[in-house]
């Protein structure tokens, strides 16, 4: 039986951040559906060496893979060493290709009024400096229970979420791992419904 430690609701738009030893399980829950949560992986051990989206989608590609992220997939490091493995998945797909909303790209997609706006960027920023890292340090990252369907002339569209209520992914660490994690904030794009809101983060020792 697992063994719980740790279980905490991360509010809408806040940051949140965790290290998982190799073996333990994360499970990210989407309360309310339709709540894109970003990610990023980090060794634990140094912190150099970071989730890359690149290689993970190349790895599944060479096995005929999907460009998505679902059961089954394994995120690979930039040395091209398993981090996590995603165990169990009630939604299907995730993003890894569209990247993290900021407020500078809100900007330009939706008009020099957002600038002001919250946004994943700021909170990747937040957790990074509490890690000893910097803006240098961010890389592309997972949106898990994004919908960002590849349309056939290549063009990335946010479509509205499919997750539903109580939704959730479970991640396996392969080795130890810093978690950084962004509820997302965004309002602009219907990746969160236009209404950001609460996720469940529960961490496990099988």
């Amino acid at each position: 039986m697992s063994h719980i430690l740790s279980d905490v609701i991360v509010p809408a738009r806040a940051p949140y951040s965790a290290v998982l030893r190799a073996g333990q399980i994360m499970r990210i829950i989407d309360l309310c559906s339709q709540q894109a949560v970003d990610a990023l992986f980090y060794s634990a051990d140094d912190v150099s060496e970071r989730y890359s989206a690149q290689d993970t989608l190349a790895a599944q590609a060479a096995q005929g893979g999907r460009y998505d992220l679902t059961t089954g997939s394994v995120l690979l490091s930039d040395e091209l060493r398993p981090m996590v493995k995603i165990i169990a998945d009630t939604c299907g797909f995730h993003d890894t290709c569209a990247g993290a909303c900021s407020c500078e790209s809100n900007t330009v997609r939706f008009g020099h009024e957002t600038l002001h706006m919250h946004a994943c960027r700021e909170n990747f920023l937040f957790l990074a400096a509490r890690h000893g890292m910097s803006k240098r340090d961010l890389v592309a990252n997972v949106n898990f229970f994004m919908n960002v369907p590849i349309r056939p002339d290549g063009e990335l569209t946010v479509d509205d979420g499919v997750s539903q209520p109580g939704g959730y992914v479970e991640l396996e660490a392969l080795m130890d791992v810093l978690v950084l994690i962004s509820n997302c904030p965004q309002v602009n794009n219907p990746c969160n419904g236009f209404t950001p809101t609460p996720i469940q983060i529960i961490i496990t020792q099988p």
